[in-house]
């Protein structure tokens, strides 16, 4: 049994996804006897984000290759994903920086992808591909990105039996 209080689970949830309807959702659907009903539950809750929640929630993303200004367990959360082994590869880190000034003239929005596990020449790799999709398709994937990396936080910050 999951036994966080309901005002500890919202918070935990908006660090995890700055989305008030979604962490209300997720929050009106408890008490959760597994936190993998929960993670099962915030999935489910999250598919799909509106085009304006989507804009909520990415408010609240630094961009890829920037430190997260301030502190909180949203800002740890990118500090921790954004930790790569090539981190201090000048040509890549510029490659980055100049596809985040691309993406943002093109889309309107910083460019957002689940950065766990991945190496910044992948990351690098990923926004030159995406830097040439429709406005629908990258809007999608988006989504689905902040949907991942929100289940990310929420498995590394509770655990899963799965």
């Amino acid at each position: 049994m999951l036994t966080l209080p309901d005002t500890e689970l919202r918070e935990l949830l908006v660090a995890c996804l700055a989305v008030d309807r979604w962490a209300d959702d997720v929050v009106s659907e408890g008490p959760f006897g597994s936190v993998d009903e929960l993670l099962a539950t915030a999935r489910a809750a999250a598919t799909p984000l509106s085009e304006t929640e989507i804009a909520e929630a990415l408010s609240h993303h630094p961009r890829i290759g920037e430190r997260p200004v301030g502190q909180g367990a949203g800002q740890n959360f990118s500090r921790a994903e954004q930790a790569s082994v090539d981190a201090d590869d000048d040509r890549v880190n510029a490659g980055i920086a100049e596809g985040n000034t691309a993406y943002e003239e093109r889309f309107g929005r910083v460019f957002l992808i689940r950065a766990k596990g991945r190496s910044r020449a992948e990351i690098l790799s990923e926004l030159n591909r995406r830097l040439r999709l429709d406005e629908a398709t990258e809007l999608s994937i988006v989504g689905a990105e902040l949907r991942d990396i929100t289940l990310l936080r929420l498995e590394s910050t509770l655990g899963s039996t799965s």
